[in-house]
This record gives C-alpha cells, sequence and structure tokens, in this order.
C-alpha cells in the first residue's frame, strides 16, 4: 500500500473482516504531517500511558503530527509534585495541561476540550475508539501495558529500553506478533542520518571484514532527579498512586529517590546504565553487524563496580565482552569512547549523536546505490510510527529487533552477576546447562500482577 493509499487503522480494521465483499474506504483527504489537517476518520486517535519524563517528551513529538489526535493521558501520578527530570513537574495533569494548550493554539476560538484523563491504564485501554498508544513506564512495568495494548489491537509506540528481563522481551515482542500490531521502539538513533549512514557503510564492506563492535556508555548513578539524597522512607505524596507504580515489582517503602527518574539505578525496577542505553548503542551495533534477529553465543570477561549509593544498587562501572556465531566480537563497557565504532579489518568508522568518524575517511562521502544492501530509511522516528500505522507496515525499530538488542544488556548484567563467563543459546534464549545464570531471565511478579506465559520463580539481579 503506496502513502497515497493510506487509510485509517480504524478503517483498516474495520474493513479487513469485509474486504471480500466491501470496497475499501479512504480517507477525506491525503494525509501528510504537514498537509492539512485531515479529517476525524483520516486521523489516529492517541493515548500516552506514562506521561512523567520521556512520556511527555513523545507525546509533544507525536501531536506535531497533524495526522494524530490525542485523546487520552494516563499516570499514576496525578501530577502535584515534583521529582522528574531536573526537578520539574510531570504526570496527568501536566500532560493534559500540555495537550490541551496545543490544540487550544489551533482552535478559532481558544478553547480546546478534548482529552480524557486515566489513572488506570487499563480504562485507556478498553476504549474502541483509541488506536495507537505510547508507553512510557519505569522499565518494570514495560511488560504488562505492552502486552495488554497488543491484546487490546492498540499500535504501540514504546520507550526503550523495550524490557525488564530476557523473558519478558520474549512475551512482548510474541504478543506483538500475535495481534498483528504496529510497534515502534523509542530506539531513535535509527532515525538518525549519521547511525543509518555508519551502518549501511559495514554492512556494505566499506572497512573490510568486520571483526570488532565496541560500544562506550555512560557510567556511575547520576541524581537526575535532584532527591537521590532522600534514601529513608517517606509518606507518598498525595495524587501519587505509590502501590499501582510498584506494580509488578517487589513491595517496598516509598523512597523520594528511587521514584520518577532514579529508578533506572534500582535493580527491582531497570538495568543501570547498560540497560539505559541499551536500546541506543548496542542496538546500533546490532544493526550494523546484521545480527538484529539472533544474539551473541558468549559472553566473556564480565568486570563491575557497582554503585555505592545508599540504595542505588546497579553498575556504575562495567565491561563485558560477546562472541557471535560469525566471529564478530562485541564490547559493552563504561570506559569506551562513547558511541558505537566498528571495526575491520581495512578501517573503522565511529559513529555517535551528531557525529561520524572514519579511517580512511573516503567511506563518508559514499552514496550507496540500489544495487548494495540499503537499510531502512526513516523520515523520523514519530513520523514513521504513523506513516506505519496508516500502511501497517514494521517500521525502523520494530519489536523483535528491539528484545534482541536488549538482550544484550540483559545478558552482561547476568554474566556481571554471576561473575563468570557465559554460554547462550540465542535461538531457544537460554544458557544451556546453567541452572545458576537461567535463574535471572526472568523475575517474580508481586501478585495480583501476573503476565500469562511467564514461567514461575526466577530471581532479581538485586536480590
Amino acid at each position: 500500500m503506496s502513502k497515497n493509499q493510506s487509510i485509517s487503522r480504524r478503517s483498516f480494521l474495520r474493513t479487513t473482516a469485509a474486504a471480500a465483499t466491501a470496497p475499501l474506504i479512504l480517507p477525506a483527504c491525503v494525509t501528510t504531517p504537514t498537509g492539512p489537517r485531515p479529517a476525524p476518520s483520516g486521523r489516529v486517535n492517541l493515548g500516552c500511558i506514562g506521561v512523567g519524563n520521556q512520556g511527555i517528551n513523545d507525546m509533544r513529538g507525536l501531536i506535531r503530527d497533524k495526522r494524530v489526535q490525542l485523546v487520552a493521558v494516563c499516570d499514576v501520578n496525578k501530577g502535584s509534585q515534583t521529582g522528574y527530570w531536573g526537578d520539574r513537574a510531570g504526570g496527568r495533569e501536566v500532560a493534559h495541561e500540555i495537550g490541551t494548550a496545543h490544540y487550544a493554539d489551533q482552535a478559532t476560538s481558544g478553547v480546546f476540550k478534548g482529552i480524557d484523563i486515566y489513572a488506570d491504564y487499563r480504562e485507556l485501554l478498553a476504549r474502541d475508539d483509541i488506536d495507537a498508544v505510547l508507553i512510557a513506564v519505569p522499565d518494570h512495568w514495560h511488560a504488562l501495558t505492552v502486552v495488554d495494548a497488543a491484546n487490546a489491537g492498540k499500535d504501540i509506540y514504546g520507550e526503550k529500553p523495550l524490557s525488564l528481563t530476557i523473558r519478558e522481551g520474549r512475551l512482548m515482542s510474541d504478543a506483538v506478533k500475535r495481534n498483528r500490531v504496529v510497534f515502534q521502539t523509542g530506539s531513535q538513533q535509527r532515525s538518525d542520518s549519521k547511525f543509518h549512514h555508519a551502518c549501511e557503510l559495514v554492512r556494505n564492506g566499506y572497512i573490510g571484514d568486520l571483526h570488532t563492535v565496541k560500544c562506550g556508555l555512560p557510567g556511575g548513578t547520576p541524581d537526575i532527579s535532584k532527591q537521590g539524597h532522600r534514601t529513608a522512607p517517606e509518606t507518598p505524596p498525595p495524587g501519587f498512586d505509590y502501590d499501582f507504580w510498584l506494580g509488578p515489582a517487589p513491595d517496598a517503602p516509598y523512597r523520594p529517590a528511587c521514584s520518577h527518574v532514579n529508578w533506572r539505578w534500582v535493580f527491582d525496577y531497570s538495568g543501570g546504565q547498560i540497560t539505559d542505553w541499551g536500546g541506543h548503542h548496542p542496538d546500533i551495533a546490532q544493526w550494523g553487524m546484521g545480527t538484529v534477529d539472533t544474539g551473541p553465543t558468549k559472553i566473556m570477561n564480565p568486570s563491575v563496580e557497582y554503585s555505592d549509593h545508599a540504595v542505588f544498587n546497579t553498575a556504575s562501572k562495567y565491561r563485558v565482552e560477546y562472541e557471535y556465531a560469525n566471529g564478530v566480537n562485541l564490547v559493552v563497557a563504561s570506559d569506551e569512547r562513547g558511541g558505537v565504532t566498528f571495526e575491520g579489518d581495512n578501517g573503522w568508522i565511529y559513529v555517535n549523536r551528531g557525529e561520524i568518524e572514519s579511517d580512511p575517511t573516503s567511506p563518508l562521502d559514499v552514496e550507496l546505490g540500489d544495487d548494495y544492501i540499503k537499510l531502512y530509511k526513516s523520515p523520523g522516528h514519530g513520523r514513521d510510527f504513523i506513516d506505519c500505522v496508516f500502511e501497517r507496515r514494521d517500521p525502523v525499530a520494530p519489536i523483535e529487533d528491539a528484545h534482541r538488542s536488549i538482550s544484550i544488556s540483559h545478558l552482561g548484567n547476568i554474566a556481571m552477576k554471576v561473575g563468570r563467563d557465559l554460554t547462550w543459546d540465542p535461538e531457544k534464549e537460554i544458557f544451556p546447562g546453567d541452572e545458576e545464570a537461567n535463574q535471572y531471565l526472568h523475575r517474580p511478579y508481586r501478585g495480583p500482577w501476573k503476565l500469562d506465559g511467564l514461567p514461575k520463580g526466577g530471581k532479581s539481579l538485586g536480590a
């Protein structure tokens, strides 16, 4: 289906069942991000789940597309307190105000009423008129919200890192595939021209045979929210449903140091810098290596220093090496140059946000023709997602790729936890014959929350 033949997702789903006897109904006008605002039947109705930090940023970007209509926002936090990025406010009422102001500015009357507010994401998903959802919740909530959204038939823009554990990621990817919904991972570097160009050059042999890839990721456990000193238990503030925020994570007292942003540095909720950045540079490494549907076979030489903070327990310094079946070695480390360096027998290419270098320098000027390996060219991460919602195809950062990429970081965390080399079967997604390592492939859920298909048992890396 071409862009000029795109239909609304609601029309697509409603007409699919009757396709044999009914003609396909097109929207009222050709829909483009910068063209005329389409008729309601040609818009994607969007609901946003998790609107504290990146969720608000993503929401702002998506609603700039005239084909998108924001109709609902959801967060367990009403938005009456700060503690997000740079100690600013966030939550459902903050997002509602931003969305309402956006549409009011476009209205002749200067007034807009049309965005509903929810505290429970399941109520939002129950709405038949919502076509797509943005999910930007803490990592320990990713699996439940994504699987529920996929089962509800919603297309999904889901923030990285994809999952909290490898087995959660597998269930998420399978649910998206089973329900035939579109999923775009928030690994926006795939929509960046420099990362795209670097990966195409590597895939086409411009540095010779690839033998090593180095990913430099940040270290430390920085106090992003400016609340890191508040480590003692406190009473949750009004308007913040802390028990719902915990969800499937272990029961724990409310500590401002661990919520809103700094949850990244607590194993019950995330995996530290290696997973926070695992959906970025290791994802680009996979793209350039051509291993997006598989993973390493060996995890080697893990070294780690864990945070000495009172409540943060993830790695502050780390280094892990990986070996692939094709002989390529990958290094993920906090002491490597930030970005991705591809090394071949005829040179190297380095790429980071806003930077691309090579030795020799000649490949950087190459424009690849149609007879070369060409990677998916995204027009922009949010726009690509909406294009794919209309055209019913996979975007630049599909969920299976995201699962395979974040598995690299999960494997590294497990190797650092057990303190030794590991053998990995990327097809079966197990450590063959290694009971100690396999117990970290998933973690127990706190009741009453459960994820169908998740095995019993498991163990948290923070245990």
